[in-house]
């Protein structure tokens, strides 16, 4: 009887594990984290075939790590781990501690690096082929329920021989992959995320990059992409900056640069013809704002109201001839 009533008591524990397990995403994908030794900052980023990877597979938190987790993801080894390493843990010792504790650790793979470069990685036995993982000096490269064994080679090959900032090279990983074919279901979501060297406390400082591909034909492209836009918005951020301090020449340099890698954009030649009427150069910023304006007059109202938020610094008869072009 004894024996009954404690199997009984198990049976919620039994059911809650069995309703876990089922609900595991299969988020089978490769993935690459990585340190930038110049400047100190950590980075993953990863590519499935699966609505929303970002969301669940990439996690990195300023001064401490990131993480990738994947296969049959289990989530709670991105905030588990950079809590772990956060404690003084390696990787290596952050990892075995969370397999230790999970009855599916067979069905995962789990990458950790932290602050300091080092890295531990862990693909379980029952990961769907083609499945393994390869660190190098500052990151490690994952992949599972690959076309071809030759992804992970080909991802380290690509981020050892790049140059340039982090995110250009965590992109030329991923573009690696995808020129061996990649997973063998293809493309769907894409995602990237790079944290600073050292902590601040606040999430909008120490995130450097944080985007996401939730669900496209060809999320690597669109992922390229919106790296360069969020470059340009970059210096558009500390054109702002320069703006708001009266800096005019520095914000007119930041929103020209803004302007080179995004040169479609009308609210960035919008901004950048603002400063040169801030600067009294009115010849140079005259055409700017004729194209700008013929194309939607609201920017032109737009420019009116600025005078008052002392933004545009321009007299009465000065603006007047540039409501006039």
């Amino acid at each position: 009887m004894k024996q009954l009533l404690f199997f009984i008591m198990l049976i919620p524990f039994f059911v809650q594990s069995q309703i876990y397990k089922k609900s595991e995403p299969f988020t089978h994908t490769y993935s690459i984290v990585a340190l930038d030794e110049e400047t100190g900052e950590m980075g993953v980023a990863v590519q499935s075939h699966w609505f929303s990877v970002g969301s669940l597979v990439i996690y990195g938190e300023a001064g401490v790590g990131v993480v990738a987790t994947q296969s049959l993801v289990n989530p709670s080894y991105g905030p588990k781990g950079l809590a772990l390493m956060k404690q003084g843990l390696s990787p290596q010792q952050a990892l075995e501690s969370l397999l230790m504790n999970d009855e599916g650790q067979a069905y995962r793979q789990v990458a950790m690096l932290n602050k300091d470069g080092l890295t531990a990685t862990h693909t379980g036995k029952l990961c769907i082929d083609e499945a393994g993982h390869k660190r190098g000096k500052n990151y490690s490269v994952q992949a599972n329920m690959m076309l071809k064994n030759t992804v992970c080679d080909a991802m380290a090959r690509a981020f050892e021989n790049t140059s340039g900032s982090l995110a250009h090279r965590l992109m030329a990983a991923l573009k690696a992959a995808e020129r061996e074919q990649g997973d063998i279901r293809g493309q769907q979501s894409a995602a990237i995320l790079i944290v600073n060297p050292t902590s601040t406390g606040y999430s909008w400082k120490d995130i450097k990059i944080e985007l996401r591909v939730e669900d496209s034909e060809n999320p690597i492209d669109e992922l390229e992409r919106l790296i360069k836009v969020h470059e340009a918005y970059d210096f558009m951020n500390k054109g702002d900056l320069a703006m708001e301090a009266g800096n005019s020449q520095e914000a007119e340099t930041m929103y020209l640069n803004a302007q080179n890698l995004f040169p479609e954009n009308i609210e960035m030649q919008f901004w950048y013809a603002i400063n040169l009427l801030n600067n009294k150069d009115f010849d140079k910023a005259e055409p700017i704002l004729k194209s700008i304006f013929e194309k939607d007059n609201n920017w032109k109202t737009l420019t009116s109201r600025l005078v008052k938020s002392k933004l545009l610094l321009i007299s009465s008869e000065d603006l007047k001839k540039v409501l006039d072009i």
